[in-house]
């Protein structure tokens, strides 16, 4: 691990980690086979951040809306990162992260628009055919901050996706109060293709939560998380080679959620604690 990298390898897994653009997953290869969405060119992270590899979303995840509020009499006044108007996916996948003495990434951040100061950390583990996520948020302002986290990989297309939730908020973009049952294009609890221009949020999950397969490769994974409250979102974007698949803390527009007691908000997280997602995905071979 040194310089502007760090690789992780195992068996038959590949990782490379960029610490000074978010301590991104920047390339994720099984039996030699890219699996995420990796740029042409690392020029391309500035020019879409959102779209490629996989990155850390702290200290929310998804949209959250910009108009100034205030929580515990502190004002929060984000500005808008996407076309929307809204402030999208948290403050550090586009940060420089420090590397630990234990191979651990670590970023401090806000302060700022987000009053609360806190720091994320990232470790990455591979082994023979898992890799593992773990991501942790920890307070460090002396009163308690809205908290979320999440990671947003984008896997390449053709890929199979199963996601075995019985409830679903969708849209994300406009995303409702509560959720509802799974029916049609929104229920993916057998393995498919996922329809294109599809982007919500998936409840009431069963475990293994999620699995995926690459056909045309011979691969197939699980994926398996941990986090005190569990949201898969994803989405399949036209135009788009891959889709995203993101485990997360909370569902869409978190804050919304925690003003107004509604279900899937940002937890709120006491003065020096912390809160962790651990996201592990085995591989194995398919014929």
């Amino acid at each position: 691990m040194a310089g502007s990298e760090a690789v992780f390898v195992g068996e038959t897994v590949r990782a490379v980690v960029l610490p000074n653009r978010g301590a991104r997953l920047h390339r994720l290869q099984v039996l030699g086979h890219d699996l995420i969405r990796t740029p042409p060119d690392l020029a391309a992270y500035d020019r879409e951040p959102f779209f490629w590899g996989s990155f850390v979303m702290a200290p929310w995840c998804n949209r959250i809306g910009t108009d100034p509020v205030t929580v515990g009499g502190r004002p929060i006044q984000l500005g808008s990162n996407f076309a929307d108007g809204t402030a999208i996916h948290g403050e550090v996948l586009d940060r420089q992260w420090e590397i630990l003495p234990d191979g651990a990434f670590r970023v401090e951040a806000g302060g700022d628009g987000w009053p609360w100061r806190y720091e994320s950390t990232l470790q990455i583990a591979v082994a023979e055919h898992h890799l593992r996520v773990d991501i942790g948020l920890r307070n460090l302002s002396d009163d308690p901050m809205p908290a979320g986290l999440g990671i947003h990989p984008w896997f390449r297309r053709p890929v199979r996706v199963a996601i075995r939730a019985a409830a679903v908020f969708s849209p994300n973009a406009d995303t409702p109060p509560d959720p509802r049952p799974v029916e049609g294009s929104l229920d993916l609890r057998r393995l498919q293709t996922m329809r294109p221009g599809l982007d919500a949020t998936w409840t009431d999950l069963a475990s293994p939560p999620v699995e995926l397969a690459w056909p045309q490769l011979g691969i197939g994974a699980t994926m398996r998380v941990t986090a005190p409250s569990l949201f898969i979102v994803a989405a399949s974007p036209p135009g788009v080679d891959a889709i995203a698949v993101e485990p997360q803390t909370h569902a869409p527009q978190g804050l919304r959620r925690l003003l107004q007691g509604e279900t899937g908000a940002l937890a709120l997280l006491p003065p020096g604690e912390a809160m962790s997602l651990k996201t592990e995905l085995e591989f194995r071979t398919i014929g």
